[in-house]
């Protein structure tokens, strides 16, 4: 054996093996790529292999010795990314981008969450590493100190990059304009490698984050008359019927719309929204046919959709990479047009997701983030504050609003990975034996309890009856990495058509005055959300730029874009390329109508990002009684340092009683 691994470029071929194999057999454990063929398959096998010769032929330019360092090196960092991408797609589903990198500051509230998506067997993914290292201890004295000669690494490139074009060949043969349309990550990591995937999602980075040094004023007009021609009539009944009323919009964390209804152990998981959907007295209008439409941003993502209606970024999320843009958001129209307040509410710190600095671009008046709130150890859990001490210290901030409002709540308890103190989970947890999934239904009915005492306050407040109460899900809680559980519980098979059914989440709507419409088959998504709150205010949204539809309107668009390019529709459903007929899940042949919505999913999508990449929106006035939002006329955070709560004990100062916006 050692006489073998006597030269240099036998512990080089060694490190490729070695980074080949691991790479090979993680893709096909670790990431669900939906191998449809024999090519496919063999592409899967194949495309390691060039990423694993170009880098590390690097090191044998090397001098001496210093070759099998560099090979170690090299090959570490690659491991590294490979398995930080694995790390990141057990709850993600996805695969790390550079503007994902930018989020940095989220990481220390990520802690426990990506601790518990660590395997003890995921050891075994840098055994590689370690005997590369045992070898090159072994066998480095035998090793020459001459440099290796130049045409031998350079022979290694010239082969890893033919190597690298007969992949993308054969990739683009099975998959026409890989490069050019690509908004599903699946593809690129699918035809070409990790390795590749992160080189080209950094070129796609430069090149997005060059648009905006490029864009001119004329580039907003084809995004204008696009979403003008998608624009829907508001219904005459309910136009204006809301104006002048508070609106409370409540962010249910991770709740996915099967939970509705569910029972678990023969006990209903989540009894109030039950009563909220099922009860009519309640005079809530539900849609169960609603769909996130959020990617990496996921909760930023929801919150960029539901206050703007455009699309987030098919990498990261705008709220950390587009903090700066220029946007016409729902809280800055109503204070424009009809002088509401705005405020958000939330148990974590300002500067998570860079909400202390993009809010200031939405026009939002007040930020209580956690500085607001009690933080001692007994409220706080996971993510940060529990929901019914959330909810409960939330009231007399709402209160302090000076009237009408926008106000905007978000529930923290109900994240990933579920985890709830044995004394406050109220119903045991479901027997697959996936942890994630079975603590899930705990952290949700948790949720739920939290939301009855909320609304009991807000009516003993007096706060409910003359407030548009809207809930909403923001996306999913239970990913396709956890489909066997998934199966076990709703007796169904999790394949991809299903998956994307279940990407429904809840929409409630109390609007005061109005009877409740119960259920609501229409399909709708996010996007919708925002043009449906101008109309029930009175503004016409035809004037802004939004890419959603009054839910309310007979022309409202019955079809729901996800954001990698896939569509849902009330008959049928596009999920990776593949059509299904929604009756019966199985695969169908597309029709030219179908192609067609296809591609304009397509295009709306694009649109999107050019409007975000060139910050378009610094060009467009969509009336001649538009503002700009001036950001320099905000400031967040409780510099007191007590809570708001506090402010009713006499014994403070009153400076320290009243730091805040009251009313």
């Amino acid at each position: 054996m050692k006489k073998i691994l006597t030269s240099k470029m036998s512990f080089f071929f060694v490190a490729v093996i070695l980074l080949w194999l691991k790479s090979y057999l993680i893709y096909s454990t670790e990431f669900n790529l939906d191998i449809k063929n024999g090519t496919q398959e063999f592409l899967l096998f194949f495309n390691p292999l060039s990423s694993a010769l170009i880098f590390l032929g690097i090191a044998l330019f090397a001098k001496g010795r210093r070759v099998g360092l560099w090979i170690i090196v090299i090959d570490a960092l690659m491991s590294f990314l490979l398995y930080a991408n694995v790390v990141f797609y057990r709850f993600n589903n996805d695969y790390i981008t550079l503007p994902t990198l930018s989020q940095t500051d989220n990481f220390g509230s990520l802690g426990g969450s990506i601790a518990s998506l660590m395997n003890w067997t995921d050891i075994f993914y840098a055994l590689d590493v370690v005997i590369l290292i045992a070898l090159f201890i072994w066998l480095k004295k035998g090793w020459s100190t001459e440099r290796i000669s130049r045409k031998k690494p350079i022979l290694v490139l010239i082969i890893g990059l033919i190597a690298f074009s007969f992949n993308l060949g054969l990739a683009e043969a099975d998959r026409p304009e890989l490069l050019k349309r690509t908004f599903d990550r699946n593809y690129i990591v699918k035809y070409l490698g990790i390795y590749n995937f992160t080189i080209y999602d950094a070129i796609q980075n430069i090149k997005s984050s060059s648009q905006r040094v490029l864009a001119d004023s004329d580039d907003i007009t084809e995004i204008e008359n696009y979403t003008k021609n998608k624009y829907a009539e508001p219904n005459p009944e309910l136009f204006g019927v809301a104006k002048g009323k508070n609106i409370i919009k409540i962010h249910l964390e991770s709740f996915q719309t099967f939970l509705i209804n569910y029972e678990l152990h023969g006990e209903e998981v989540t009894p109030f929204m039950n009563s909220l959907v099922n009860d009519p007295e309640q005079n809530f209008t539900y849609f169960d046919n609603f769909f996130h439409q959020t990617e990496q941003g996921k909760t930023a993502d929801a919150e960029l959709i539901m206050d703007n209606s455009i699309y987030g970024l098919p990498t990261g999320s705008a709220f950390t990479t587009r903090g700066t843009n220029t946007y016409q958001s729902l809280p800055a129209i109503m204070n424009q047009q009809q002088g509401y307040t705005s405020a958000v509410f939330h148990g974590d710190y300002k500067s998570f997701w860079n909400r202390d600095e993009i809010y200031k671009q939405f026009g939002i008046d007040t930020y209580f983030d956690a500085s607001y709130y009690d933080m001692s150890e007994d409220n706080v859990i996971n993510y940060g504050l529990l929901d019914k001490p959330f909810f409960e210290e939330s009231i007399p901030m709402l209160e302090s609003l000076e009237e009408p409002f926008y106000a905007h709540l978000q529930t923290l308890t109900h994240h990933h990975p579920y985890v709830i103190p044995e004394e406050l989970a109220t119903i045991a947890p479901a027997e697959t034996g996936d942890k994630s999934v079975d603590t899930y239904f705990q952290t949700a009915r948790y949720l739920d309890e939290a939301l009855e005492q909320f609304i009991n306050d807000l009516k003993e407040s007096g706060l409910y009856e003359d407030s548009v109460i809207l809930l909403y899900g923001d996306h999913y809680g239970i990913s396709n990495n956890h489909n066997r559980a998934m199966g076990e519980l709703i007796g169904e098979e999790i394949t991809p058509f299903m998956n994307a059914q279940l990407q429904r989440v809840p929409l409630l709507i109390k609007i005061p005055g109005v009877e409740g419409m119960g259920t609501v088959h229409e399909y709708a998504g996010q996007m919708d959300v925002m043009p449906t709150l101008l109309h029930l205010l009175g503004i016409d949204g035809q004037d802004y730029i939004q890419f959603g539809t009054d839910l309310f309107s007979k022309d409202h668009k019955e079809f729901v874009p996800f954001r990698r390019g896939d569509y849902v529709t009330p008959e049928y459903t596009l999920v990776s390329g593949t059509f299904y007929d929604n009756e019966t899940g199985e695969k169908i042949k597309p029709t030219e109508e179908m192609t067609k919505m296809k591609n304009e999913v397509l295009h709306e999508l694009e649109l999107s990002d050019k409007l975000l990449n060139g910050d378009l929106l610094r060009f467009y006035t969509p009336n001649e009684d538009w503002t700009p939002v001036d950001p320099s006329n905000y400031r967040y955070g409780n510099e007191s340092g007590v809570p708001f709560k506090a402010k009713e004990d006499p014994e403070l100062p009153l400076d320290d009683k009243q730091p805040y916006p009251i009313k």
